[in-house]
């Protein structure tokens, strides 16, 4: 919590040192001045035991002096060296000759020179000795010297204790201030400090200052107060100041009266959705939008509804195209501008264009006014037709202008083979929807070849569209189409009825044949598909047996573990299961150990070769072998020589099919083949 704060720096430290020096200053001066008084009490007092003593022995003194009695002088004088203090005793005739003395050396000390600075080494006192009786008669002098030492020793220690005394005070009243201070100032200041630093400059009014608890009414929560308040003075400039920032940003950044970007903002985005693009190797697409004639609105319905009819557009644009796939921009006048990510092919573009169109149409009520309106787009891709945001806006500009001279509620690619493959694609799509109820689809069966008895042993069915313009239309071509757009779901349900027709037809008549039906990865991916193909079984009354399904490898690669699930309910229900054209997708033992399938059909890309590549020759025989392995039925597709038939037939392969035995035929023809077919072999076998 403080590690920012150095201890030198600390406001209450700094404190505690000013306290302990006033003390320390304060408690030496205060002690000086009592261990002055105290030397002088104690030289004081060294006089007066001085007097003291000269007082009491004085009288003896005169009489041992009187009577020239030494033995009582020296017993004076060892009287007195029972005390410390006295270093010098006589008692001296009036001549000066000595009657008794005695002396000792001066007390030795470490603070000798300080005691002699302050006391002097000793005390010396000289008195007459003279009777009673006679007071003019000097009969001699009592000398006696005393040492300042003891006396001193006793001081010292006294200043010692005093100056010790003081500084022990001074430290505790010095910590004892310093915890008072703390408690009641630093602690809560550095609480401040703590709260403070977790304001947010550039949101100053989110997180106030928290004031200490015990602070509320004095100073500092005042100043708590105060400072919280300004703070959301503060805040409130700044947020002023932002929406402020945000209205100028956005005239910049925004069309005023839409809404949408601007057109210089509109190229900083198309150049990130460029980069992003490139990064992700998908397409982008650029549409810019013209609103046809709306010079006319002005003019008919005014100004103002033309501005609330560019609004309604932009609205309708931002419902219609909502999602982070798409940026929407309006270029000034009556021209708007979508940016569509993530694209894997033109087609996406030409429906969202579709859509864009469709809602546009839609008439709109403006201000009392029925406002019908169209829209002319023009389409750029990249990176096919520009790699750059200003060429690739430029190619879509001159696109919409160019359709715009030729009719008006439709769109147009930059690049005209592209415009007309998607037109194509999109007239497709129409026909296709339209193909079913206008009974254009027929079935055609080719024949599946025994190779070992040489017998028909089923057929597949194959689907047929017989466009009214187009002709016959390729499997090839529509197929993809429906698989995209969805419809292949009712028409593989059309197939699949169509074909259990058929195999009853077949069995009324006595040939009891498997009829073999492709089904779409998208109709494997419904949830009722089950029910669906059972269902249809029972409603026709034939075996499940006679029903063979056809799945691609990459059919259940998007949901194994859903599409193991159905393809086993339906082999548990009796129908048989092929994996069509194995060898072109992933070709992963472990999707043929999961799927309950009992037949392997060889693409014809590789039996076309046969015997000729031996890239292909190789990789037929692979499959044959692993079809071996994995107690599998190994079927040939597209053989068309007497070559190839033999040669599967001794490697093994059980079934074919392909021209080379029949081209796919129609139910009344495919019967005459069958019975055909039998009839040549029985007549070989005769």
């Amino acid at each position: 919590m403080h590690k920012s704060f150095k201890v030198e720096n600390r406001l209450d430290y700094r404190i505690l040192r000013w306290i302990l020096a006033v003390a320390l200053i304060s408690g030496v001066i205060v002690s000086a001045i009592q261990v002055v008084l105290d030397a002088q009490r104690v030289s004081t007092d060294l006089d007066n035991q001085a007097s003291q003593t000269i007082a009491m022995v004085k009288d003896a003194s005169t009489q041992a002096v009187f009577s020239i009695d030494a033995d009582l002088a020296n017993q004076v004088v060892d009287g007195l060296f029972a005390r410390e203090a006295v270093r010098l005793a006589q008692i001296l005739h009036a001549n000066g000759e000595p009657l008794s003395s005695r002396e000792r050396p001066l007390t030795e000390s470490v603070f000798r020179p300080l005691i002699n600075w302050m006391f002097g080494a000793e005390r010396q006192f000289r008195t007459e000795l003279m009777r009673n009786g006679n007071s003019d008669t000097v009969y001699g002098y009592f000398v006696v010297h005393y040492d300042t030492a003891p006396a001193a020793n006793i001081w010292l220690g006294r200043a010692i204790v005093t100056f010790t005394s003081v500084i022990a005070t001074a430290v505790i009243l010095g910590m004892v201030l310093y915890f008072v201070f703390y408690m009641l100032l630093t602690r809560p200041l550095l609480r401040i400090v703590n709260s403070v630093k977790q304001v947010d400059p550039a949101h100053p009014d989110d997180r106030l200052i928290a004031t200490p608890s015990g602070h509320e009414k004095d100073e500092l929560g005042h100043w708590v107060k105060a400072t919280n308040t300004l703070l959301i003075a503060i805040g409130k400039s700044q947020e002023r100041q932002r929406e402020a920032e945000d209205r100028v940003s956005r005239l910049a950044r925004y069309d005023q009266l839409t809404g949408l970007l601007s057109r210089d903002s509109f190229m900083d985005m198309l150049q990130a959705d460029i980069e992003e693009s490139k990064r992700n190797h998908t397409l982008l697409s650029v549409i810019v939008c013209g609103i046809d004639d709306f010079k006319s609105i002005n003019d008919q319905c005014g100004f103002r509804t033309g501005d609330l009819t560019l609004q309604t557009v932009a609205d309708r644009l931002m419902s219609c195209l909502n999602g982070s796939r798409f940026t929407i921009a309006r270029l000034g006048g009556d021209q708007f501008v979508i940016v569509e990510k993530g694209l894997k092919d033109g087609f996406q573009a030409a429906d969202t264009a579709e859509a864009i169109l469709a809602r546009i149409s839609e008439t709109m009520g403006v201000e009392g006014h029925n406002v019908s309106m169209t829209a002319t787009l023009g389409i750029a891709l990249y990176p096919s037709d520009a790699i750059q945001p200003d060429r690739l806006l430029q190619s879509a500009e001159q696109t919409m202008m160019l359709a715009k001279q030729k009719g008006r509620d439709h769109f147009q690619f930059y690049v005209a083979s592209i415009d007309q493959e998607i037109r194509d694609r999109k007239q497709l799509e129409k026909d296709l929807s339209q193909a079913l109820a206008m009974d254009q689809f027929h079935l055609v069966y080719q024949p599946q070849i025994d190779l070992q008895t040489k017998r028909v042993i089923g057929a597949e069915a194959l689907l047929r569209w017989e466009h009214p313009v187009r002709g016959l239309v390729p499997p090839d071509y529509f197929i993809p189409v429906s698989e995209n757009n969805g419809s292949i779901v009712e028409i593989g349900q059309w197939v699949l009825e169509q074909a259990c027709l058929q195999a009853k037809l077949w069995a009324d008549k006595g040939l009891p044949l498997r009829v073999a039906v492709n089904l779409s990865a998208v109709q494997l991916r419904q949830d009722r598909i089950v029910d669906d193909i059972l269902g249809t079984l029972k409603r026709y009354d034939i075996p499940a047996g006679r029903l063979e399904l056809e799945v691609t490898e990459t059919s259940f690669m998007t949901n194994l573990s859903d599409a193991v699930a159905k393809l086993h309910a339906l082999n548990r229900a009796g129908i048989s299961l092929a994996v069509d054209d194995f060898g072109t997708g992933y070709s992963s033992l472990t999707y043929l150990k999961k799927m309950p399938v009992q037949h392997l059909k060889i693409d014809k890309q590789f039996i076309r070769d046969l015997l000729i590549n031996e890239e292909d020759t190789r990789i037929t025989n692979t499959i044959i072998d692993l079809g071996r392995s994995l107690n599998l039925t190994v079927v040939a597709e597209g053989v068309e020589t007497a070559e190839q038939e033999y040669y599967l037939s001794q490697r093994g392969c059980k079934l074919a099919q392909g021209y080379f035995f029949s081209k796919p035929l129609r139910p009344a023809v495919f019967e005459t083949f069958v019975q055909g077919f039998h009839q040549k072999i029985i007549e070989n076998n005769a």
